[in-house]
């Protein structure tokens, strides 16, 4: 019976942890996106959890070692955890920076626009021809159907991405 009740705890222990650092992971990732209400929120929730684990693992430490195992795995697997979760999410802005041929620019601005995407055209000069650079500002729940429609296009394309904490104006996003 004591060793299931044992068990029982390191099991505790392993699943409070992950919700703990997946949280964390959410929070740190709200904040930095300038949402400071509900990332206190998830801090608050956040905490307890800490507070209850932490002083559960820390009681008798030394005479059951176990317990800092199966609080280190829960922190790793609630760093894993947390980012996938992160990527799920897809919270904030991105933009893009694709840079195309002279001649390929506007076909592919067109493109994008009529998916409801802004985009900004700039000459820009290449080492052997002239390039047109467009700038894209996006959510990043969006990312993928962005790159997948320039993929399908055809049109060889360098793209670079960049997280955007927070942009004024411009067309196609409501926050």
């Amino acid at each position: 019976m004591e060793v299931k009740l044992r068990m029982l705890g390191y099991i505790l222990i392993f699943f409070a942890n992950i919700i703990e650092v997946s949280l964390t992971t959410i929070r740190v990732v709200l904040i930095t996106r300038g949402e400071k209400f509900y990332g206190s929120l998830i801090g608050f929730v956040e905490m307890i959890i800490w507070l209850c684990v932490a002083g559960t693992v820390l009681i008798g430490i030394t005479q059951d070692p176990w317990k800092m195992i199966a609080y280190a795995l829960g922190f790793s697997f609630g760093n894993y955890i947390g980012c996938i979760l992160e990527d799920k999410l897809a919270l904030g802005l991105i933009t893009l920076n694709v840079i195309v041929s002279d001649k390929d620019g506007k076909t592919l601005a067109e493109l994008l626009r009529t998916e409801n995407v802004g985009v900004t055209i700039l000459d820009a000069e290449g080492l052997k021809e002239g390039k047109k650079m467009l700038i894209l500002h996006v959510k990043r729940k969006r990312k993928s159907q962005i790159l997948k429609l320039i993929q399908n296009s055809d049109i060889n394309a360098v793209i670079s991405l960049t997280d955007t904490s927070t942009i004024y104006g411009g067309y196609g996003i409501r926050k």
